[in-house]
C-alpha cells in the first residue's frame, strides 16, 4: 500500500486539498478487488481443470480461462470441492494428479 505524506494545513486552501487526497484515498480503497470471480464453478469446469483439457495447466491460467478465481481452480483440484465429480471420476478410473 503506497504512503501519503499529508501536512497539516495551515489555511483553507491546504485544507481543502489534504481533503481532496484524503477522499481520492478512501474512495480508492473501497473499490471492489478485481481478482474475485462473480462465476460460480459448475461440475463441467470442474472435470475441466481435473480430469480434462485444462488439466495440465497452471491454476492461475484455468482460472483465466474459465473466467474463475484461483482459489476456486486449487479448491476443485485438491478435492476440497466438488466431491461428487472426483468420486465418479476415481469410480470411472480417472486419477486426479493434482490431489496425493
Amino acid at each position: 500500500m503506497e504512503t501519503i505524506e499529508v501536512k497539516a494545513p495551515t489555511n483553507l486552501k491546504e485544507l481543502i486539498e489534504a481533503h481532496m487526497v484524503l477522499e481520492a484515498r478512501v474512495k480508492k480503497l473501497e473499490e471492489p478487488r478485481k481478482s474475485s470471480s462473480e462465476k460460480e464453478m459448475t461440475d463441467e469446469d470442474a472435470r475441466r481443470v481435473t480430469y480434462g483439457d485444462l488439466k495440465d495447466a497452471k491454476h492461475k491460467d484455468a482460472a483465466e480461462k474459465l473466467g474463475l478465481t484461483y482459489g476456486q481452480i486449487y479448491s476443485c483440484r485438491l478435492g476440497f470441492t466438488f466431491k461428487g465429480v472426483h468420486k465418479a471420476a476415481k469410480d470411472s478410473g480417472e486419477k486426479n494428479c493434482w490431489a496425493k
